[in-house]
């Protein structure tokens, strides 16, 4: 199996990257993981105290859930899928849904290079480099269409954690980089170049 991790900005496509990958090498051959779907959940707190959670820390994730059920995969075991309810701010774990290792294991999420214990195990490390006006309209849209957010709720998150993290953690994670992605995720070019250099690794 070879395991491929994306990191970037929020909005900054790589979801659309990887799962423009998954399509191009099939989906028979590629799973795609979301760092999302490993927020640390936290039931001892009301809603309004969850909603308060800076949610762009390196923290906020269960690194060592995530490197378990990696590693899991890279031994040609199955996990169980981990989900995140974006409403209520709470896992959404599935212990019935079983995925079971493919060929390729892509990675996206914020956060992606912050664990060196999970980076040590990617065979290649793409950084989305997008401009940060851009990413944050795709956050505006998205959160909007797809998380049911208003936007004064989604302004107030971009200053107080989103821009802060961005500056202090993530901007840096391009030095972790193998492949500096820029664009965005509907690269077709870039998307054609790393699935062919992938089949060719696969044989």
């Amino acid at each position: 199996m070879l395991f491929i991790g994306i990191c970037g900005a929020s909005g900054s496509g790589k979801s659309t990257l990887a799962h423009a990958l998954e399509e191009r090498l099939g989906s028979d051959r590629c799973l795609v993981l979301a760092q999302d779907a490993y927020y640390r959940d936290h039931p001892d707190l009301t809603f309004e105290q969850r909603v308060m959670l800076n949610y762009d820390e390196p923290d906020i994730f269960d690194h060592d859930l995530l490197l378990e059920d990696v590693q899991q995969l890279l031994r040609g075991g199955g996990i169980t899928r981990k989900a995140y309810d974006y409403s209520d701010h709470r896992r959404a774990d599935k212990p019935d849904e079983i995925i079971l290792p493919k060929d390729i294991l892509i990675l996206e999420g914020i956060h992606t290079f912050h664990d060196k214990r999970l980076t040590e195990l990617m065979f290649l490390k793409l950084y989305m480099k997008v401009e940060p006006d851009i990413c944050l309209l795709r956050r505006i849209e998205r959160d909007i269409v797809e998380r049911g957010r208003d936007i004064r709720g989604i302004g107030e998150q971009y200053l107080n954690s989103v821009k802060p993290m961005f500056d202090r953690y993530i901007r840096n994670y391009v030095s972790d980089a193998d492949v500096i992605v820029a664009n965005g995720g509907k690269n077709a070019r870039i998307v054609d170049i790393l699935a062919g250099y992938v089949q060719d690794e696969l044989g």
